[in-house]
């Protein structure tokens, strides 16, 4: 690489398009960042998202993606669900450098597993081009990627507790018990995201159906070459604003030797920079502000039990962090680089 990177986000009015920029404005290898926002054209960026004052003066701008793209090494698509699926096609067709999708869009590569959570996929002959990019787990396989669909916030603290697991399993069909901040469904409020509704509550949605799943699935399918691997997402919504909790919980067939899960969790995440193994269960407040996923690992005495725990920022680990970090290994960057920031506590 030569020279600063320039990025432009698409959706850089909402709490991801958010994060992304007060990321990319402080990277020290990105030089020119571009806010591109329909509904907020005009307006000082830091009247929409006020802590990035210290920043940038700048304004959102507006105008066709296509012709940004001339100008731009790396477009970052922060948008509702269904949109990157109708402008992706001509973006790549300008062949940028690097596209991230942070949307949903793209994230399941299987149209029929698609289809079962989403319905029809609006544009399947695309589906080929995007490299799923779970950077913990692939880590520097993303090298070189053009296209990169940035895994879900629930998804992507499932699926970390799930990978070390994937050989121990057998046939068990994990519980994944996860609850997510107001944040997760974005800046519109809705009767389930206002803040009267939430505040000392806690009520669970999406039974049996919440489209995270998918991305679950799928992985836990190629993880284990297992057609019929499954896993169950419990999803729940919690007083809190920021994060995502999760436990997950299965019985195995075979006793486990002691020490096994966590020896495996070890193992798998030895060489991950941006994640935590902890001697106990992780507080979410700890991972809050970070781009850090904390994970703690255990099993019953009687080896037929595990359990594990884990604790990401869901705007960040689960959004805008993650896709900063896909940029970063995409690319042949530093990893960690814009990332090494840790949060504030007590938050």
């Amino acid at each position: 690489m030569t020279g600063p990177l320039s990025v432009v986000v698409a959706g850089a009015g909402g709490y991801v398009g958010g994060e992304l920029l007060r990321l990319l404005y402080q990277h020290p290898l990105v030089g020119k960042v571009t806010a591109h926002s329909r509904s907020q054209l005009g307006r000082a960026i830091a009247e929409v998202h006020p802590t990035l004052l210290p920043l940038t003066s700048a304004r959102f701008a507006g105008g066709e993606l296509t012709e940004l793209l001339a100008s731009h090494d790396v477009i970052m698509l922060a948008l509702e669900h269904g949109e990157s699926a109708r402008l992706v096609g001509p973006l790549l067709e300008h062949q940028p450098r690097l596209l991230i999708d942070l949307a949903a869009d793209f994230r399941v590569a299987d149209a029929a597993l698609y289809a079962r959570y989403y319905g029809p996929h609006p544009a399947p002959e695309l589906l080929p081009r995007f490299r799923y990019g779970l950077c913990d787990v692939v880590g520097s396989a993303l090298l070189g990627a053009t296209a990169i669909a940035a895994p879900g916030c629930f998804a992507t603290a499932a699926q970390l507790a799930l990978y070390p697991l994937r050989d121990l399993l057998g046939d068990a069909v994990p519980a994944l018990f996860a609850i997510t901040g107001s944040s997760g469904a974005g800046a519109k409020p809705r009767d389930t995201t206002h803040h009267p509704a939430r505040a000392h509550n806690l009520f669970a949605y999406s039974p049996f159906s919440h489209r995270h799943e998918a991305e679950i699935v799928q992985s836990l399918r190629q993880w284990t070459g297992r057609p019929a691997a499954a896993a169950r997402l419990l999803s729940h919504s919690g007083p809190m604003v920021r994060g995502i909790y999760l436990t997950l919980h299965a019985h195995v067939e075979t006793a486990l030797p002691p020490g096994t899960v966590a020896a495996a969790f070890a193992s798998a995440y030895a060489e991950r920079p941006l994640l935590r193994l902890l001697d106990k269960p992780p507080e979410l407040t700890h991972a809050i502000g970070s781009s850090y996923a904390l994970a703690h690992a255990c099993q019953s005495d009687d080896g037929r039990e595990i359990q594990v725990t884990m604790a990401i920022d869901n705007l960040l680990k689960g959004a805008a962090g993650q896709a900063v970090q896909a940029m970063n290994l995409a690319l042949g960057l530093p990893e960690t680089a814009g990332l090494s920031a840790v949060g504030a506590f007590p938050c």
